[in-house]
């Protein structure tokens, strides 16, 4: 059974204005997850979120720095548990599967779970949130190698060995971005799971915007990938830069064969301002990919300094 005495969980949920749905998720993961403590995390609710968590039977915790980034790095700080389970607090998300994610995660040992979401109405999961979060995570999967389905989840179990070392700088909805990309660089054990999604509750309004969001997680892939992966990034610059310094250097170059002259000094100095640049570029990307090396291995000397997860059978 997951209430196993051994082994603490905490179900941690950020809010903001989510009244009408927060009731309803406190009492379904309390029935699901019977042993667990329940942590509502408020992030300036204008609402009676906090009062309603509170009546339902949860903890509830006010951030007051405002974004779900900001939520989650105070969720990691201040909870202590074994294993984590986040989930938003919007009701959207399947309760009665959380014992199977905590299971999958602790019995195979793993550092995270993803429920992915699986749904038929138009309503819960919008055609432009699906094509946003597909085009996003396929630009992820592109610089990180393999990643989830559906990277954009808001639902997932974690383990504390992942909770206590994660980083968390993003600010805002781009956190699950951070999340994954985390897992991928750090080459944790990790899995995902379908799990079913639903509309949210009358009187609840969803808190993402589309163009505005996705624009700040597609910033968010682009300086994961520049503190990640520098080498690659800086020289992708490096390469752009010889390209067009050769480019605007062969006419000028032309000319000088054949006429002895260079009469297009502008446009000379330009390509050689670029061939500078681009070797700059080189240098930093070597430079910081010994940093991110170092830096890496610091994070995982944390990683192991947090005993593992001991399985049930373990720890019976």
């Amino acid at each position: 059974m997951v209430e196993t005495p051994a082994i603490r969980i905490a179900v941690v949920i950020p809010c903001y204005n989510e009244a009408a749905a927060i009731g309803a998720v406190v009492q379904d993961f309390r029935k699901s997850l019977p042993a667990a403590d329940i942590v509502v995390f408020d992030n300036n609710s204008k609402d009676n979120t906090a009062e309603v968590a509170r009546a339902a039977g949860a903890q509830v915790i006010a951030v007051p720095l405002q974004g779900k980034g900001n939520v989650v790095r105070r969720m990691f700080a201040d909870v202590e548990a074994d294993v984590f389970v986040m989930v938003d607090g919007d009701a959207t998300y399947d309760a009665s599967a959380a014992p199977m994610l905590v299971d999958l995660l602790i019995e195979n040992r793993l550092d995270m779970v993803v429920g992915s979401r699986l749904s038929d109405e138009q309503t819960a999961y919008r055609l432009g949130h699906r094509f946003g979060n597909v085009l996003l995570t396929q630009c992820a999967a592109t610089i990180f190698g393999k990643t989830f389905m559906d990277m954009l989840s808001g639902y997932r179990v974690f383990s504390r060995r992942y909770a206590k070392t994660f980083p968390a700088h993003s600010k805002g909805f781009e956190i699950e971005t951070e999340l994954a990309v985390h897992a991928l660089g750090m080459r944790m054990p990790v899995a995902e799971v379908e799990t079913r999604y639903s509309s949210r509750p009358e009187g609840s309004e969803s808190k993402l915007n589309t163009y505005r969001d996705g624009f700040r997680i597609l910033v968010m892939i682009l300086k994961l990938f520049k503190s990640e992966k520098p080498f690659a990034f800086f020289t992708a610059g490096f390469v752009v830069c010889t390209l067009l310094s050769i480019a605007l250097a062969i006419p000028v170059f032309t000319t000088y064969v054949e006429t002895g002259l260079v009469p297009r000094i502008p446009t000379f100095i330009l390509s050689t301002v670029l061939m500078l640049l681009g070797a700059i570029l080189l240098i930093c990307g070597i430079v910081l990919d010994t940093v991110t090396h170092g830096r890496n291995e610091l994070k995982r000397i944390a990683y192991l300094a947090i005993p593992a997860l001991r399985s049930r059978s373990h720890s019976a």
